[in-house]
């Protein structure tokens, strides 16, 4: 008898156990918190914990509170998979938000197609893409590279071309586009210097005396830059070093925002240039609000926004909208109900979810000021839609993606009517 009320208790406490998990919506969240990328994720980290305590004083979701688990995949490619896995499997969450470099993010989409979980990717990538459980809030070289190089030869007159970036497939695919779109606008090979350095490097003397003679052959010159992480640091420390100002040879950045300049000594890098799709200068109502809130959630009035924090702020609301129309988190429910769903994003406008799991963004290129933020010299008149698949790469420019039916693939040919395996 004693035995029998001993499992009748322990079955009441797993089932009161499993009632409460069953309360909470799980939110997961990967981001490196230390490592080289730690002084990029960390805010978004953040980000995603002040969005999640918002909802929750607005009622929560579907009834229920959201449940953040962090997570830190340290800087360790190998590891987002693994901790991808945790987040599923053991945690149980029912959305992933994270990842900042692209090999992250590869790393990552295996699992979460294996174990159908949905990522919200909010940092601007390479393209070349789509996953049914990756949604790209952040932008697609259509959205960023190709603009930038636009405004530069169009508004700024440069002739020679430095493509200056991190080791790993972000780069390097980006760059590979724009080596073939400078070419198709009649640029030269011998106008296009290509330098690829490792996460983490420091020791920028030598590379930036080749940009400075390179810069020196009588054409105007631009450094177009996708060096990622605390490397930037010493990258701009070295530019202003040896004399590399905005006036001799402008750069442009894809991937330093206000968050990488809050360490550094902005004055020398006045004029410098990054392109983007969203500034914290912007004026906008909502911008307003969201960095009011932004503030007092850190507690700290120097505390800077960004781009991926907005793209984040945008996948978020994208996400919650779309559950609240399935009226479940179901990973299928919510992958169909989120296309064509529009949400505020903070440069005034909206952000729609696009058939391609791609949103539309304006773009901005602007200019460092001596207090670390942005100041906008230029945009697009509206929207852009991102494009998945590049139009400058032979393998890409016939694909589409399209995740509604009859479809459904993230690399359909439009010239044989059938998606790739």
């Amino acid at each position: 008898m004693k035995f029998s009320k001993l499992v009748t208790a322990a079955c009441l406490v797993v089932f009161a156990i499993a009632a409460q998990a069953a309360d909470t919506i799980k939110v997961g969240v990967l981001h490196s918190l230390s490592g080289t990328m730690a002084i990029s994720e960390t805010t978004l980290k953040d980000t995603v914990l002040l969005l999640i305590e918002e909802q929750n004083k607005k009622g929560g979701l579907l009834g229920k509170k959201l449940e953040a688990v962090v997570v830190d995949p340290a800087s360790n490619w190998p590891l987002f998979a693994e901790k991808t896995r945790e987040l599923l499997t053991k945690e149980k969450v029912d959305v992933i938000f994270g990842c900042w470099t692209s090999v992250s993010r590869k790393s990552v989409l295996p699992v979460v197609e294996e174990l159908n979980g949905i990522l919200f990717y909010p940092v601007q990538y390479e393209g070349e893409e789509s996953s049914k459980n990756i949604f790209y809030t952040g932008a697609s070289p259509n959205q960023q590279a190709i603009p930038a190089i636009d405004y530069l030869a169009n508004e700024v007159g440069v002739k020679r071309w430095v493509l200056a970036g991190t080791d790993y497939v972000y780069p390097r695919t980006t760059n590979k586009i724009l080596e073939t779109y400078l070419k198709s606008k009649g640029v030269k090979d011998e106008d296009i210097l290509i330098n690829y350095t490792p996460f983490g490097h420091s020791d920028w003397q030598s590379i930036v005396s080749d940009i400075k003679k390179f810069g020196g052959a009588g054409k105007k010159t631009a450094v177009v830059s996708t060096i990622n992480g605390d490397a930037n640091v010493p990258f701009y420390k070295e530019l202003a070093n040896q004399g590399v100002s905005a006036d001799n040879i402008p750069v442009v950045a894809f991937s330093v925002g206000e968050e990488e300049l809050a360490g550094v000594d902005t004055k020398p890098l006045v004029g410098h240039l990054a392109a983007w799709n969203y500034f914290q200068s912007v004026k906008s109502p909502a911008n307003a609000a969201f960095i009011k809130s932004w503030k007092a959630y850190t507690k700290d009035a120097k505390r800077v926004t960004n781009d991926p924090m907005e793209a984040t702020y945008i996948g978020f609301n994208l996400w919650v909208k779309a559950v609240e129309k399935a009226k479940t988190t179901d990973v299928g429910k919510v992958s169909d109900a989120i296309i064509g769903i529009s949400v505020p994003n903070l440069t005034g406008g909206t952000a729609t979810m696009l058939k391609n799991h791609h949103i539309t963004k304006p773009v901005l290129i602007g200019e460092i000021q001596a207090d670390g933020q942005f100041e906008t010299v230029w945009q697009t008149k509206g929207l852009v839609n991102g494009d998945a698949w590049s139009d400058f790469l032979a393998g890409s420019k016939d694909l589409e993606a399209d995740w509604t039916k009859p479809i459904s693939c993230g690399n359909y040919n439009t010239k044989t009517k059938k998606c790739l395996k």
